[in-house]
């Protein structure tokens, strides 16, 4: 029955509807076998066929036990193929079946049938069997010729028993399968490391891909309003280009009319006065008495006629029609870009953030408020730790806020200052002795000087030309952007931008009062809470 086995596939004991060796297989009247269970459920689903041949049954046969079949699936399972992971048969040609028992003697392993002879022959009875061991020869120690079943920790080898009581003796030995279930926890553990990991780059991933869908919303939403601004600054300029044509057009038809009128005038003249020559000439053809002539006294003197003399028609005067159209346009411009600054600063103001003042860092002379929100400049120096983050001798102070990302935005009040410096600055920056306020030093700054001079201090400084005096300055950091941007918040209106920064240490909000003067600087400069603009 053993040797009949082998020659059957393993196919011929699957059931085709669960394609598995059959489990209480039965025959239908047209000879096809299936598992009791799955014939009964195709049944209960489906009309009463086979199916495999599609025969159909107009009552429900009744079931029969094929006692052949399961007698040879029962005795298939017992000779099943090697699958991945199992031990293969070392003596099967063609199909490796699973093998049962390893020999450490021969260092072979055998399925079944191949097994037999181990069983019932009195010399190979004699050899030790164990459980199927994948490569056995790799699995034996060449010094002994005995399976490595020990593990010992001190050398981190696999030994055998005789290796444990004479090599590694006094060394901490332990079973072979205790180490392995104990490799296998580590690995499990590192396994779940692994997947928590691979789990958190999934979620960043997801992160970054809603980021990218964000940023597209962003960058529509951008498109869309910026197309809209030019759109209405470019009907703006058509406009007006439309009215200056137009007004151009409009006095050259008035001198046109003018001109018409005035040759209409002096063809009629014309046309009367040929009239009165024509009748003239006639009259003097007549060879007749002085009396006829007097007989017509009308013909004596020419029609009545306009003097024109001073009369002409002047080309009208264009001399500033396009300075003034363009400054109209400027007007009408300046409009619409106040509207879009303030829908910018409007923007920008929901990055508030709360500055304060920071102590620790202000130059001796300099008076902070109680609540951290003011600073001025004094005339006497406070006996104060020189400690390295303290700003000497300039008169500056940071705020105890840093930011190393994202979006941030604060205003200050700048009224009745002769002097200020405001910003952000670099936290690695010089604190000690004179100090040059520039990118390139870790400074991105914008001052006052001499009253009503304006600068950005860039590399070189720009002398900003500014239409009024600000009083509350708007101060808006894009980190990751590398922007750093400055408002007139009472004019909404953009001061400057120090554009492609790159930062990659702590910033700080920068303030500098600027000396006293004697008093007239000795407003403070004041860190204001944000009102957002309307």
């Amino acid at each position: 029955m053993s040797t009949a086995s082998c020659l059957l596939t393993e196919d011929q004991f699957l059931c085709s509807i669960c394609l598995d060796v059959f489990t209480d297989p039965v025959t239908i009247p047209c000879g096809h076998n299936f598992c009791k269970t799955c014939i009964t459920k195709h049944w209960d689903k489906n009309d009463c066929q086979c199916p495999n041949c599609k025969k159909t049954f107009y009552t429900r046969p009744e079931l029969q036990v094929n006692t052949f079949i399961s007698e040879m699936a029962a005795h298939s399972s017992e000779h099943q193929v090697s699958k991945p992971g199992e031990v293969p048969c070392d003596v099967c040609t063609g199909t490796e079946l699973k093998a049962l028992k390893s020999c450490l003697v021969c260092q072979a392993s055998y399925c079944e049938t191949h097994l037999e002879p181990h069983l019932t022959m009195s010399g190979l009875k004699r050899h030790q069997l164990i459980d199927p061991v994948e490569n056995l020869e790799g699995s034996m120690c060449t010094k002994h010729d005995k399976l490595l079943e020990l593990f010992c920790k001190t050398d981190q080898m696999c030994v055998c028993m005789l290796c444990s009581i004479s090599d590694h003796k006094t060394h901490d030995v332990v079973p072979l399968k205790e180490e392995y279930e104990g490799k296998k926890a580590e690995l499990g553990k590192t396994d779940a490391e692994i997947q928590q990991m691979i789990q958190k780059r999934w979620l960043k991933i997801q992160e970054m891909k809603r980021s990218v869908e964000l940023s597209k919303k962003d960058a529509d939403r951008e498109i869309a309003a910026g197309v809209q601004v030019f759109s209405a600054l470019k009907e703006s300029v058509e406009r007006s280009q439309a009215k200056l044509i137009n007004n151009i057009k409009e006095k050259q038809r008035e001198t046109e009319k003018q001109a018409e009128g005035f040759i209409k005038e002096l063809e009629q003249e014309i046309s009367e006065l040929e009239k009165r020559s024509s009748e003239v000439e006639k009259l003097s053809s007549y060879k007749e008495s002085l009396i006829t002539f007097q007989s017509s006294p009308s013909l004596n003197a020419a029609p009545p006629t306009k003097d024109w003399t001073g009369v002409s028609v002047r080309p009208p005067s264009y001399e500033g029609t396009v300075v003034r159209a363009v400054n109209q346009l400027e007007e009408t411009l300046s409009k619409q870009m106040k509207n879009l600054f303030k829908a910018e600063l409007k923007r920008v103001q929901q990055y508030a953030v709360d500055v304060t003042l920071d102590p620790d860092t202000a130059q001796p002379k300099l008076v902070l408020s109680d609540d951290g929100k003011q600073v001025e400049h004094g005339d006497v120096k406070k006996n104060l730790q020189d400690n390295p983050q303290r700003f000497y001798p300039c008169p500056c102070v940071l705020s105890k806020q840093s930011f190393s990302s994202g979006r941030f935005y604060y205003e200050v009040q700048v009224k009745m200052k002769t002097k200020w410096d405001l910003g952000v600055a670099r936290e690695s920056i010089n604190r000690k002795g004179n100090i040059t306020l520039s990118p390139h030093d870790g400074y991105w700054m914008i001052c006052l000087r001499n009253k009503n001079e304006y600068y950005a201090c860039a590399e070189p400084p720009v002398r900003l030309s500014l239409k009024c005096r600000p009083e509350k300055v708007g101060v808006f950091v894009d980190y990751e952007e590398g922007l750093v941007s400055f408002y007139d918040v009472d004019a909404a209106a953009l001061i400057y931008s120090f554009t492609g920064c790159c930062f990659t240490h702590k910033l700080y909000p920068y303030f500098s009062p600027g000396l006293n003067d004697g008093g007239k600087n000795s407003a403070p400069l004041i860190i204001s809470p944000v009102n957002y603009t309307e």
